[in-house]
This record gives C-alpha cells, sequence and structure tokens, in this order.
C-alpha cells in the first residue's frame, strides 16, 4: 500500500462529534471512519480508478 497523506481538516464540532460516536459504534478511529466513508463514496460514484483498487 503506498505511503498515507496528510494534511489539516476544519471540521464543524457537533459533525465530529457524530462521527466520534459512529466510529466508535463500527469499532474504528475517527480518521479511520473518514476514509472509510469516502473510500466507499468514491467506490458508488465510479470514480476508482484500477490503478486504485490494486493499493487497497
Amino acid at each position: 500500500m503506498a505511503a498515507k497523506k496528510s494534511f489539516p481538516l476544519r471540521i464543524d464540532p457537533l459533525l465530529y462529534e457524530a462521527l466520534e460516536r459512529w466510529a466508535a459504534d463500527e469499532f474504528r478511529s475517527v480518521n479511520g471512519h473518514i476514509e472509510y466513508l469516502l473510500r466507499e463514496s468514491i467506490k458508488r460514484s465510479g470514480r476508482l480508478t484500477e490503478r486504485n483498487k490494486e493499493e487497497e
């Protein structure tokens, strides 16, 4: 797997709290859950290329 890219994220505190609870329900960190949600959204949109699939 390729190295992960880090970047700052500004997020509404109430949204973060909701993500924190949801992540805990799924036994993930908030960061891991955000990455999961983004990956699933990209897959559903058809924007995940074959090259990206190989990196998973």
